[in-house]
């Protein structure tokens, strides 16, 4: 079937966006009743029976095709990206969390350096510069401040997830896997240890409010099924690259839905090194969308 860019597909792509951007305030907010790793498993554990369930509609098969793999792709994407990111949003904000998160991309390019052999070249550069430069504002070593631990935690959640999509390229290339079937299996299996590490470093019950319960609604079936439909969609009818490029839209939603509903105001330092890390993803974006490729791994977000 020949690609063509569709209007039906474009906007799977926006509302994907729309769903995964806002959903960074609504896991901040929702750790006003759980622990960070109670919320994380929960999520983790419903998302991958609501991916289960989409593949059993579709008629797919559910056995895994290669376990281990699996497991080792869980404890990276689902224990590891999951896991910081989420406490990472206990002292941190969203918005920033949501971009430090999705600085994936340019951890990539220097894991990929030693791991896969794969250099870094002409423009990708000048994007490990801008990003480099960003967190040097975000962090700001010259003095100490409350927020250092939630910025270095999102920041392993992005280094996981690129740890992730590299074990993912490899596996694939190994064994033939299904992307909806693997990505059910990992959140599964990477469940596990959030849920040991919940029992084990939060006993405190969780607050079944109704906004909770609505958070954990929205996490499983819109930012995990309904997402992944979405995305499949359009990766289906788009150009790779297109689909790639409509993932660089989720931190921003997700910063201007901190600003606007949670009063996430950065200080001028913090806003320039923001703009700098987003930045340096629109210019690996735009080499994606010129190359015709997309991630191996999109996020859980």
């Amino acid at each position: 079937m020949t690609r063509r860019p569709a209007a039906g597909a474009l906007l799977a792509l926006a509302a994907l966006a729309l769903i995964w951007g806002y959903n960074w305030v609504i896991m901040k907010r929702a750790l006003h009743d759980a622990g960070p790793f109670t919320f994380a498993a929960l999520r983790a554990l419903l998302g991958a029976l609501a991916l289960f369930a989409v593949l059993a509609a579709r008629r797919r098969p559910l056995r895994p095709a290669h376990l281990p793999g699996m497991l080792v792709l869980g404890l990276l994407q689902t224990t590891g990206f999951l896991g910081f990111v989420i406490w990472a949003l206990v002292g941190g904000g969203a918005g920033r969390t949501a971009v430090l998160a999705y600085t994936m991309p340019l951890w990539l390019l220097v894991l990929a350096w030693p791991l896969l052999g794969e250099r870094i070249r002409g423009l990708q550069w000048a994007a490990v510069a801008a990003a480099a430069a960003g967190l040097v504002l975000i962090l700001q070593p010259w003095r100490m401040h409350a927020h250092v631990l939630s910025i270095v935690l999102a920041m392993l959640g992005g280094v996981s997830w690129a740890l992730a999509a590299i074990w993912a390229k490899h596996l694939r290339r190994r064994v033939d896997l299904e992307l909806l079937s693997l990505t059910a299996w990992q959140m599964l299996l990477g469940a596990l240890p959030l849920i040991l590490v919940a029992l084990w470093r939060e006993p405190q019950p969780v607050s079944w409010t109704p906004y909770f319960a609505a958070a954990l609604a929205y996490n499983a079936l819109l930012a995990t099924a309904l997402a992944w439909l979405l995305w499949l969609y359009a990766l289906d009818r788009l150009p790779a690259g297109i689909a790639g490029m409509g993932t660089l839209a989720v931190p921003v939603i997700g910063l201007v839905s901190a600003w606007l509903r949670l009063g996430e105001r950065p200080a001028p330092l913090e806003a320039a090194g923001m703009a700098l890390i987003l930045a340096g993803l629109a210019i690996l974006a735009v080499q994606r969308l010129r190359a015709g490729t997309a991630e191996e791994l999109p996020p859980q977000d």
